[in-house]
């Protein structure tokens, strides 16, 4: 055998050997159902742009594709494009090649910045190392915009959490995104059950079954991921669909810490936090395959790190995002760490309503730095904790996608909590920071709450 022959057929046998059996479709290889695609010549690019991380002087810019594609932006401060960069997919070296999902990052942006942009992508045949062509070129006709992060930015945000791929809860709060308009949308948790496969990721926020298809072109997202968001085959890469932070946001030390998020929005400093599993690794269920205490304790010298930038300790007002409660007032919730199946018979459930031991590790700090608030999920219900001798931030908790509660206007509904919520945050004349829980099954503004500006310490701001 050819020395050339051999180098390629081990490295196709070794490339089968290391493939789980549950991924089959190659994204290298042009596959049956790619050549069908191109055969029957529909489009190429299948879905809306979605912005990715949220910050100041960076963005990702994520599509789904039909087919064999490498895809790029081409973005430029001039709403005809006539200044445009174009930037393609992938890093440095190679470019990426997809036949499903196309992720470009876009960096040295300006803060507070407008910017418009435009995706593409061209039709890739690749037969091998020596064999690849581009058969046809596809750009969306529609120019999209986005502002970046930054201390000049509008200090407007909204959360939503736990919509678990139902779509007429997800439909409602995207739709009263739509109507608020804010600077960022923070989606805190468990948009997924359990996704096995990469196309069911792409339906969630690629391609979901609601009227508002381009819900993330122009009003850019960051994530906080739920327990949920790590559970299954697909979940356990979901930076394929979702990507992580930029690296040159990361250092070395943080690489995988691709989740969290510290951004300077106006008045408002957001810290984003990763509560990982509501189940210990001990728990048997898991059989060892999961690693959530030791990702925890990572995220405490990410945390003091960031709450010492500059950007983020001199912002007025400091609100923390994470997706498991770091309190509950309820003495039989499991706080999330009965050694070692999270079994007691003294708690309601055998998993964690909250995370005693993330309260433990972040808490202190958020104190120290002047956190007034720190908004939560998980729970699928609504409620308020509002500070107090032993813990002087206030809680929220989403509510979660349950529209079957009592009748619109019920009185029993509003007590109950359990009605999907959007919670938006903006800072007002004067300098306050205003809440609005907006509940989703009503209509209506539920509660409202306002917060001063944090007590600055001179020894964060030096």
């Amino acid at each position: 055998m050819k020395r050339r022959d051999f180098l390629k057929s081990t490295a196709v046998i070794a490339a089968a050997a290391s493939t789980p059996q549950v991924l089959k479709a190659s994204t290298l290889i042009k596959s049956e159902e790619n050549e069908k695609k191109e055969e029957a010549g529909g489009p190429l690019i299948i879905s809306a742009p979605m912005l990715q991380n949220y910050a100041e002087s960076s963005i990702g810019v994520a599509f789904a594709v039909s087919a064999l594609a490498n895809g790029y932006v081409l973005y430029g401060e001039k709403s005809d494009l006539s200044d445009a960069k174009k930037v393609k997919c992938g890093g440095y070296r190679l470019t990426d090649i997809s036949d499903r999902v196309i992720q470009v990052r876009l960096t040295g942006l300006k803060s507070a910045t407008k910017y418009y942009y435009k995706i593409g992508a061209d039709r890739i045949e690749y037969g091998g190392g020596y064999k690849m062509k581009i058969l046809s070129n596809e750009e969306d006709p529609r120019i999209y915009s986005f502002t970046t992060a930054g201390k000049k930015a509008e200090g407007h945000f909204c959360v939503i959490n736990d919509t678990h791929v139902k779509w007429d809860p997800f439909g409602r709060a995207i739709e009263k995104v739509a109507e608020l308009s804010p600077s960022c949308v923070i989606w805190n948790g468990d948009a997924s059950n359990t996704e096995e496969t990469i196309e069911a990721q792409m339906r969630i926020f690629l391609t979901p079954e609601i009227d508002r298809k381009d819900y993330a072109a122009e009003t850019p997202y960051l994530f906080c991921p739920g327990n949920h968001d790590s559970r299954g085959w697909a979940n356990r890469h979901l930076e394929k669909v979702w990507m992580y932070r930029q690296p040159e946001e990361r250092d070395s030390r943080d690489w995988d810490l691709g989740r969290n998020f510290a951004v300077r929005m106006g008045d408002i400093a957001m810290i984003g936090l990763d509560t990982a599993e509501d189940k210990l690794d001990t728990n048997p269920r898991f059989a060892g395959l999961f690693n959530s205490g030791a990702y925890r304790e990572a995220q405490v010298a990410w945390l003091a790190d960031a709450l010492k930038k500059k950007e983020i300790a001199s912002a007025p007002h400091l609100v923390a995002f994470c997706h498991i409660p770091l309190f509950d007032p309820d003495p039989k919730a499991n706080p999330g760490d009965i050694a070692p199946d999270d079994t007691d018979p003294f708690y309601h459930t055998d998993y964690a309503a909250w995370q005693r031991t993330c309260a433990g590790l972040w808490c202190p700090l958020l104190e120290k730095a002047g956190c007034s608030l720190i908004i939560t999920a998980h729970q699928h219900r609504y409620r308020f904790d509002a500070p107090d001798s032993d813990r002087p931030w206030a809680q929220i908790v989403g509510g979660g996608p349950n529209l079957g509660v009592a009748g619109k206007g019920d009185k029993r509904h509003e007590d109950s909590g359990l009605f999907p919520t959007v919670i938006e945050g903006l800072v007002e004349e004067g300098g306050k920071l205003k809440i609005n829980v907006h509940n989703l099954l009503t209509g209506k503004i539920m509660d409202t709450f306002t917060f001063a500006p944090r007590k600055r310490r001179r020894s964060r701001l030096q």
